[in-house]
C-alpha cells in the first residue's frame, strides 16, 4: 500500500507517519522509485503500536524506540525479548531500602516468590523493574497500616498466574516472535485497564451478591 493508504488504513496522519519515520519508531517502506515507497501489514501493526505507546501511554517518543528496539531484536530468546521490551515501559522509581516499610515489602515478596516457586522471578529480581514496583505498592500497603504479607498475596498471585498461563495462550496464536511482543507491549499498555476495570465490575457483583443492593 501507499503512504496515503497506510494513513487511511491506520488513522495517522501523513505527516505523522513521517515522523515517526524519521525518529526510527516505524521501518521504511520498500522504496518503488525516488519519491515513493511500498508498505505492508506490518507497518500497520506498527502503526498500531505507537499509538497504543504514544497517544494511549504516554510514553515518550525516546522510550518508545527503546521499547520497539527490543521488539525488533532477534538475537534476544523469546523470554528475554518480551521481558526486555516490556520492562523497557515506565516504571517506578527504586524504592528507598532506608525505608523500614521497604524493607519489610522486600521481605514479604521474597517470601511470597520462594511460596510459589516462582525461580525465575526470584532470580530476576534484583533487575527486575517489575519487582521494584511490586515492593513499593506493597511498602505502601504496610505504611499505611495495611499488612498485606505473603500469605496473603499468594492467592492474588495464583490467579494473576492463570491470567499470565492464558495471556501467552493468546500470543502463541501469532505467527512471529515480533507479532508476540508486539501484542504483549500493546497489552500492556491497552489491556491492564480492562483488567483493573474487570476486577472492579466483579467486586460490584460480588458484593451485591453477598449483602444486597439496598
Amino acid at each position: 500500500m501507499r503512504l496515503a493508504e497506510l494513513s487511511e488504513r491506520s488513522g495517522v496522519s501523513t505527516a505523522t507517519i513521517k515522523y515517526y519515520l524519521r525518529e526510527g519508531l516505524l521501518t521504511s517502506g520498500r522504496q518503488v522509485n525516488a519519491t515513493t515507497a511500498d508498505y505492508d501489514e506490518s507497518h500497520l501493526r506498527r502503526l498500531r503500536l505507537v499509538r497504543a505507546l504514544i497517544q494511549v501511554g504516554r510514553v515518550p517518543v525516546a522510550t518508545a524506540r527503546e521499547v520497539l528496539a527490543h521488539v525488533d531484536d532477534e538475537s534476544l530468546g523469546r523470554t528475554i525479548r518480551l521481558g526486555a521490551a516490556l520492562w523497557a515501559l515506565p516504571q517506578e522509581p527504586e524504592p528507598d531500602d532506608q525505608d523500614p516499610a521497604v524493607r519489610s515489602a522486600r521481605r514479604e515478596v521474597d517470601q511470597l516468590l520462594a511460596d510459589l516457586g516462582w525461580e525465575t522471578a526470584r532470580e530476576l529480581a534484583p533487575l527486575s523493574p517489575v519487582h521494584r514496583s511490586l515492593v513499593a505498592a506493597v511498602a505502601t500497603l504496610i505504611r499505611l497500616g495495611y499488612s498485606w504479607d505473603a500469605e496473603l498475596l499468594a492467592p492474588y498471585a495464583e490467579l494473576m498466574h492463570q491470567v499470565a498461563a492464558r495471556d501467552l495462550d493468546y500470543l502463541e496464536t501469532h505467527t512471529s516472535d515480533a507479532e508476540r511482543v508486539e501484542t504483549a507491549v500493546a497489552s500492556a499498555v491497552l489491556f491492564e485497564p480492562v483488567l483493573r476495570a474487570l476486577h472492579r465490575l466483579a467486586q460490584e457483583q460480588e458484593s451485591a451478591r453477598r449483602y444486597g443492593i439496598e
